[in-house]
C-alpha cells in the first residue's frame, strides 16, 4: 500500500456512518463526564461549607449548645451555603447575624461592594437593623461565614415561612397585679 491508498482509506472511513456514530458517542460521553464533574464540584462546595461552618461554630456563635441526642440527631443537615432568608438578630458592622429559615444563625459579612436593596431603592448598610427580614445571596468563606453580594430587605411574611420568632429572654414577664 502506498501513501495515496492509505489517505483514501482514511478519508473513506472519516466519511462513513460508523465514524459519525463514534464521534456522537464520544461527544455524549464527554458531555456526561462534564455534568458529573459539575455535580461533584457543587457537592464538594456544600460539604466544605458545612464542615467549615461546624469547625468555626464557637468562634462565630459562642459555645455549642448541647442537647438530648434525639434533638441533635434530628437537626442534622447541610445548611444553605450561598445565602440566608430570615430575621437579623445581631448587627456588628461589617457583620450581621441572620436567623435563617432552618433555625441556624448565619454570620453575614458586608463588604464595600455589597448591594443593599429595599424595593427599588439602594440603601446603605446602616439601614440593616435588628428584626428586619432579609434575603442574602453571597459566597461562603473558609470560616463558615457568608460574604454577601446582595442583601434585599423584605417585608416579613406573616408566618415567617417557618422562621420562629426571636424571643427576648432579657425581658421579665409581665405579672398582672389587678386580679379580682
Amino acid at each position: 500500500m502506498n501513501i495515496e491508498q492509505i489517505k483514501n482509506e482514511i478519508k473513506k472511513f472519516a466519511e462513513s456512518k460508523n465514524f459519525k456514530k463514534l464521534i456522537y458517542v464520544l461527544g455524549i460521553i464527554f458531555i456526561l463526564a462534564l455534568v458529573f464533574q459539575a455535580g461533584m464540584i457543587v457537592g464538594f462546595k456544600k460539604a466544605s461549607f458545612s464542615r467549615d461552618w461546624g469547625d468555626n461554630y464557637e468562634r462565630n456563635f459562642g459555645p455549642k449548645r448541647e442537647g438530648p441526642s434525639f434533638i441533635r440527631d434530628n437537626m442534622k443537615g447541610i445548611p444553605n451555603a450561598h445565602g440566608a432568608i430570615g430575621k437579623i438578630i445581631k448587627v456588628e458592622f461589617p457583620n450581621i447575624v441572620v436567623l435563617d429559615k432552618d433555625q441556624t444563625e448565619k454570620v453575614i459579612i458586608i463588604k464595600d461592594d455589597t448591594s443593599i436593596l429595599e424595593k427599588k431603592e439602594i440603601l446603605q448598610k446602616e439601614s440593616l437593623t435588628v428584626d428586619k427580614f432579609v434575603v442574602v445571596i453571597g459566597n461562603p468563606n473558609a470560616e463558615g461565614q457568608i460574604e454577601a453580594k446582595m442583601i434585599r430587605i423584605m417585608p416579613a411574611p406573616e408566618n415567617m415561612m417557618g422562621v420562629a420568632p426571636v424571643i427576648n429572654t432579657n425581658v421579665a414577664p409581665v405579672i398582672n397585679s389587678n386580679k379580682q
